[in-house]
């Protein structure tokens, strides 16, 4: 594309940046380091009014567009157009009495939580806090907590979004139902949320950690928990990892350069009796480390440890339908302590069900109530030897699974989008057909087509 003329966005408030600017690098760079990305401009939106602005003059010129607020989903690289960087809008409103967030385009999950704690209210945040809010629950957002209160999209109770040709909507379950169905587990398709409002649980303090023991012993935890998910309560949100951790010393000793199994454990009821729940695991297999212990929630966090620091990363995920014995032979055949020199930094299964499971008030796009497992495998891409040996894991994981499998992907998980076929597979034909029709409506140019995005019907 040619150099764009950026006079049009001389009002903007933010930076308004060219590859040969000085800040240029840092104000594309995002937390996965995998993709670069090299725009022909990068704006840092400083409010609403910023991205009106940008997505104006995107329309009338026809430029492509991207949004980043943390760069955590950064697995498409975005080599031309127009990017916009929403990390300076982090806002955070809470109301106690309706137990609500108002949460802007740039907050983390981090942001919210420290704001909503003094309220006694928690978040449905993933596994690390350092994610954006907004980015997170556009894909459906799966919390530490779901199984107990669901997809994070489903507390949400309206969003401020400007759609390609630059207008702003506020859009609810009952105001352009269309739209707001599309932003509920549709992920970036239709426009650039400025702001959204999503209920919060009242919960201040949870029991959480992890019970870990070695790589070699991951046999016997994994059997003991494929056993014992199918009779606990929905409070009870657990995931179970494989754990090959690098010998670098941002990771804590003795965790470091070693290879672990754990269970992760989230749980909303009694410390005791979310303790005596978790006998049966913690005498399954010798337990080297047993952190679960009650925790105020902002402390959320130590449960999956996820890493702090940005790397280069390849993710990947799907939804399973069931986790026979037979499944477990193979995900350990695949991934287990026999598997020497395996590429992949972690393999995950995570309980879904309880309500995950239920359908969500009002219609959304969200495509994995129906499965029981969700299997994710994250490898780090350190040089092209790395990179190759993590996609050859990586494949080979998904192909041996495949006949546990729903066939559906989560779109936060799914990692570097593919072709159309391979994008599809993160909602059901009827949905993505659905999805199609309303990119249609919103954005017949096609402006949002980098990530995990589908094309116009």
């Amino acid at each position: 594309m040619p150099t764009p003329d950026l006079f049009a966005l001389s009002a903007i408030k933010g930076p308004v940046l060219r590859p040969t600017d000085e800040a240029y690098a840092t104000e594309v760079t995002g937390f996965n380091l995998a993709s670069p990305h090299t725009p022909d401009v990068v704006i840092g939106a400083t409010g609403t009014d910023d991205i009106v602005s940008a997505l104006r003059w995107a329309s009338a010129t026809h430029t492509p567009v991207a949004v980043q607020a943390t760069g955590h989903g950064a697995n498409f690289p975005i080599d031309t157009g127009l990017l916009i960087n929403t990390s300076r809008m982090t806002d955070v409103h809470i109301d106690p009495v309706t137990r609500t967030a108002t949460i802007a385009a740039g907050a983390k999950w981090r942001h919210v939580i420290d704001a909503a704690a003094p309220h006694g209210l928690a978040t449905l945040n993933g596994s690390s806090t350092d994610v954006g809010a907004v980015g997170y629950t556009l894909g459906g957002g799966l919390p530490v907590l779901g199984r107990a209160y669901g997809y994070a999209s489903d507390l949400v109770r309206s969003f401020k979004v400007v759609t390609p040709d630059g207008t702003l909507h506020e859009t609810t379950a009952t105001q352009e139902p269309d739209l707001f169905w599309a932003l509920r587990g549709g992920k970036g398709n239709i426009g650039i949320v400025t702001e959204m409002v999503t209920e919060l649980p009242a919960l201040s303090r949870i029991l959480g950690g992890g019970i870990y023991c070695t790589g070699e012993d991951a046999e016997p935890l994994l059997r003991a928990w494929a056993q014992w998910t199918p009779t606990v309560p929905d409070e009870m949100c657990t995931g179970f990892t494989l754990l090959r951790l690098p010998p670098l010393p941002e990771i804590p000793e003795p965790l470091r350069g070693r290879f672990w199994s754990r269970v992760a454990v989230a749980w909303t009821g009694t410390e005791d009796e979310g303790q005596e729940l978790l006998t049966p695991l913690r005498n399954a297999a010798p337990v080297v480390f047993d952190t679960v212990t009650e925790m105020d929630y902002t402390a959320v966090d130590m449960i999956y440890q996820d890493p702090h620091d940005p790397l280069p990363a390849r993710e990947s995920c799907g939804c399973l339908g069931e986790l026979t014995p037979d499944a477990v032979t193979t995900l350990l055949d695949e991934a287990g302590p026999t598997a020497e020199d395996y590429a992949l930094l972690l393999v995950e299964l995570r309980h879904m069900g309880g309500a995950l499971s239920r359908p969500a008030t009002t219609e959304d796009a969200v495509c994995a109530r129906n499965a029981a497992y969700l299997l994710e495998a994250v490898g780090v891409l350190a040089g092209p030897e790395a990179a190759t040996a993590v996609e050859t894991a990586t494949t080979a994981l998904y192909e041996a699974m495949s006949p546990y499998a729903t066939g559906c992907t989560m779109p936060n998980l799914h990692g570097r989008p593919g072709d159309a076929k391979d994008r599809a597979r993160a909602w059901t034909p009827e949905i993505y057909d659905r999805l199609r029709r309303t990119k249609e409506t919103y954005d017949p140019q096609n402006l949002l087509r980098y990530g995990h995005t589908v094309t116009a019907a």
